[in-house]
This record gives C-alpha cells, structure tokens and sequence, in this order.
C-alpha cells in the first residue's frame, strides 16, 4: 500500500521536530550549567569576602549566675548547685538610616553584586528595669555581670568599622557577645546602668554584604531609611517597605514596624537563628532560607532589600529557550504554508537546516550575552539569524522576493520574542494573542484547500 506523500512528510518533519527539540535540549543544559557556575563565582565571593547579611539590636544582655545549697535527703551532707541565664531586653524605639553603596565583582565571566553599607543606629530604652535579675530558689545567692550592649550579624568578616556610644560617650567595642546564641557580632559593656533612668545607644557600623542586607526588627517600634545609588532593588521579608522611591539615580525606602506586627522581639529572646538570606539568581526571587539541622525550628522576622541585575542573560536566555519550541513550529508552518500555496516542494532536509539556524541563535544569544549587553547581544544574534535565512530561504522558495518576506516574517518572530522577554506580567497574553493570530492567519489562507487532494497527484517543481 502506497503512502500518502502528505502523511510520510508530516512523518518526517516530526522526526525533524524531534532532532531539533534535542538541540534546544542540549542549548538549554549549557544555560544551566553557566547558571550553576554564576552562583559558583558568587559563593567564591561571599567566602572571601563576606555574604548576605543580616542584622538585630542594639540589644541589652546581662549574663547571670545563680547559686544555692541542696541538702541531702539524710540531711547529713549539703552540696552546692547553679545555673547560668541571661537576661536580655530590646529597644523601646530603634531607629535605622543610612547607604549602601554598591560594588560590583568580578570572578572570571561572571558579575556579583556586593555592598559597603554605612549605617547609623540609635535605640532607645524607656527602662532597664528587666535586667534586675531574680532568684529562682529561696536560699539563691545572684553575681552578675555588667550588662552589655550586642549587635549580632549573619557575617562579622564584613565589618569594616564599628563605633557605638551611650549618651555621647564613647564605648568600647568588643568582637562576640555575652550571650552563647548571639556569639556572632560584636558588644559593648555598659557598667554603672541604673535600671530606672532612660537609656540611649548609637552605632555606627560600616558593614560589607553581598547582594542581600536585611534587618530584624527588634524594637516596639522600628523605623529604617535606607538608600542607595543602585536602580534596581527588590524588597522581601516579612515587611515591604511603607514609602519608596526607586529612579534611574537609585532608590530610598523607609519601613515602619510595630511589635504588635512582629514577633521578632519574641522570637529574639528565645533564641531563634537569624535568618539565612538566600536567593536564586534570577532577578526576582529572595526567600529567607529554611532552618537547617540543629537549627532551632524557624527563624526571625526580616525586612531586607536585594541589589538585582534586572537582565539576568542567563536567566533572558533561559526563558527564550523555552519559547524555542513555539518559535520553530511558527517557523515550520510558515515554510509549509508557502510550500502549499505556491507549489515550490521543500526538501525535509531543507526543514531541518532552517530549524538548526533557529536553535543556534539561542547558542549564540548566550555566548555573546556573557561579553555584551543583553539588548546588544540579542540584535546581533537575531540579525545574523535573519540575514542567513532570508538568503537561504530565497533558494529554498525560489526568488529574492520570497525569501525577503520570509526574513521579514522571522525578524518580526525575533521581535515578538523580545517582547515575550523584557514583559513578564504581559508574556502569557502576548503569547495567546500571537499564537491565536497566526492560527487565524493560517486557517483563512487554507479555507479553500482541498486536503483530500494534496496527497491525489504529486506536484512539481
């Protein structure tokens, strides 16, 4: 029995269709493998230089001991027990502002996003009266030492400078801190405090991160102002920020946050981690990371703010494959569309080396986007497409006039996919809309065709 010449092409066009899939399989785990090698580069930053950070306090904390005498059933013999415990109290009011000015790095191809954060830091205590210690046990004997003023961080290594003072007067700063779950950091010991005077510390820290800073916020009341010359902030955690103002020159944020909207004050004394700033590459996405094991379930409360490269190329070049598919089979439907509108037979090979030149433009795109700008390296990549196929397709179609058309047609498909690109909220829209058009498009010019008949006679060329 004798194939039909129309179902033995399909056939073979969808082996074609396969070969090319695994093409832009193999394009799209390249792309994978420079992503995994950019958060690699960045990783080898933050271990020489410092990570994301994040910072709680100023906080009070006094380390206690208490002592008393347990007697024997017998009565006979008494021995000595104790108990070590700290008492900590947060700010009535804190108050944060300051800049970050940010410094790129770079690690051989790839670019990391780092940061010199100045900050000035004032809390406030209505009272210190919590830090009175209390003996658990009647005959308990109480030595303490003298309170201390903490400021804990993710990274200490990123410290550059460090001043805190109490009403004015210089402190000494110290590395650690009083507290075992607050060893990282840095603390202040403030002696001679009298539990019922107001109290007032200021910091100045001068404090390098890479890509993420985030604040706890440990107070009653928290306020933060923050700015930058960087243009393209993305705000997470648990707070956005209540005004902000992002421009081509930079951005200013200013958060508010209330206890009675936070547990962090909570959380803070009973000893939950600070909060891992972790993210993916891509431009959009910041998460506070998952407690790892041994960690303490949770973590605290954070407003955090993350320096974004709004054209991730790896990222762009992701996404664009992912189109690829559709962006081949608009390409096959046209080439066969004119094939069945004009008669001029194409050869499946032919279909093949059209579907190669589609796919190594997303080869190309991503070698050429690691060196230049994204915009940049996607004309050049969509010129040289269309220049080689138009030239080709005017031999494959039979005149200069059909193959500029059919140029045409794939330099508006580039464009289109451009705009799929640079429009996230809008792409799934913009892609029905194209998808629905070129199937109207294809319907009203096939309307009138005998399908019964195309496989009847062979045509000629």
């Amino acid at each position: 029995m004798k194939l039909n010449p129309l179902f033995s092409k399909l056939a073979i066009l969808a082996v074609v269709t396969v070969l090319i899939c695994v093409v832009l399989a193999q394009i799209g785990g390249l792309v994978t493998e420079r992503r995994w090698r950019q958060r690699e580069a960045a990783q080898t930053v933050e271990q020489s230089l410092a990570g994301p950070q994040a910072l709680a306090g100023p906080l009070l904390v006094r380390a206690c001991k208490e002592s008393w005498t347990v007697q024997s059933a017998d009565g006979r013999k008494e021995s000595v027990e104790s108990r070590d415990f700290w008492l900590m109290v947060a700010p009535t009011a804190l108050k944060v502002g300051g800049g970050i000015s940010p410094e790129v790095r770079h690690r051989g191809l790839f670019k990391v996003n780092t940061y010199l954060a100045q900050l000035n830091i004032e809390a406030r205590w209505d009272s210190v009266g919590a830090l009175a210690p209390r003996a658990e046990h009647p005959n308990g004997r109480l030595a303490c030492e003298d309170p201390a003023v903490v400021v804990t961080l993710s990274d200490t290594r990123g410290i550059r400078a460090a001043e805190i003072s109490r009403d004015g007067h210089a402190l000494n700063a110290r590395p650690g801190s009083p507290h075992p779950a607050l060893r990282s950091g840095l603390h202040a010991v403030l002696p001679g405090l009298r539990p019922e005077e107001p109290l007032v510390v200021s910091a100045k820290l001068s404090l390098v991160g890479s890509q993420r800073l985030g604040l706890v916020p440990a107070a009653e009341d928290t306020d933060v102002t923050l700015q930058s010359s960087w243009p393209h902030p993305s705000f997470t955690g648990q707070f956005l920020p209540v005004e902000h103002q992002i421009g081509v020159s930079g951005f200013t944020a200013h958060w508010q946050v209330s206890s009675l909207a936070s547990t962090a004050v909570a959380d803070l004394m009973a000893g939950k981690p600070l909060p891992a700033l972790t993210g993916d590459s891509g431009p959009d996405y910041v998460r506070v990371a998952p407690p790892t094991p041994g960690e303490k379930q949770g973590s605290l409360d954070v407003l955090a703010v993350e320096l974004v490269d709004p054209v991730n190329p790896y990222v762009m070049s992701d996404r664009a494959i992912k189109y690829g598919l559709m962006f081949i089979a608009l390409t096959f439907v046209t080439v066969g569309l004119t094939e069945l509108l004009t008669g001029r037979r194409v050869h499946p090979v032919q279909y093949l080396l059209v579907g190669l030149a589609l796919s190594l433009f997303f080869l190309l795109l991503l070698s050429l986007s690691e060196h230049l700008p994204f915009l940049v390296a996607y004309l050049i990549a969509a010129g040289a497409a269309a220049a080689v196929l138009t030239q080709y397709a005017a031999a494959m179609l039979g005149g200069w006039w059909r193959g500029g058309a059919f140029g045409g047609g794939i330099a508006l498909l580039y464009g289109a996919l451009y705009v799929l690109l640079s429009r996230e909220q809008t792409a799934l829209v913009i892609g029905a809309v194209l998808l629905f058009a070129v199937l109207s498009a294809v319907m009203t010019l096939t309307r009138r065709l005998d399908w019964y008949g195309l496989g009847a006679t062979d045509r000629k060329d």
